[in-house]
């Protein structure tokens, strides 16, 4: 074999080796009850539900945390976080957590939150001087 099949070869292989890996952290959006009807990971988009608390005791466990969510859907369930609570959590204008249904509570293993803006204030008050 020439030098050149050899070397396309070896790239062709890391190639598929890299797909194969960045295909298996993909995970599908879903809502709550979709979620509940299978076992895969799916991702959850919504807002963090104020009716209920937030339960964070650091002392006792600083990567556990639980809190209900909303989703877009317009339904509520418990989700347990088992990392740290992030800062600014209870600010969050939207949460996506990754996980699964165990019994009736989502456990989640990835959260990714949105913040309001530190500028939202500044920037309405920009507006009204215009």
């Amino acid at each position: 074999m020439k030098k050149s099949h050899v070397i396309a070869m070896l790239m062709l292989v890391t190639a598929i080796v890299i797909f194969l890996t960045a295909s298996s952290d993909i995970s599908t959006y879903g809502n709550f009850e979709q979620a509940m009807n299978t076992d895969q990971v799916m991702k959850i988009n919504g807002e963090l539900d104020h009716e209920y608390e937030i339960n964070y005791d650091p002392a006792e466990n600083a990567n556990v945390f639980s809190f209900h969510m909303k989703d877009t859907k317009g339904k509520t369930s418990k989700v347990i976080m088992t990392s740290a609570m992030p800062q600014d959590f209870q600010r969050s204008e939207q949460v996506v957590v990754t996980g699964s249904f165990k019994d009736d509570t989502f456990v989640a293993t990835e959260i990714l939150t949105k913040c309001p803006s530190k500028y939202k204030d500044e920037e309405l008050y920009l507006r009204a001087d215009s």
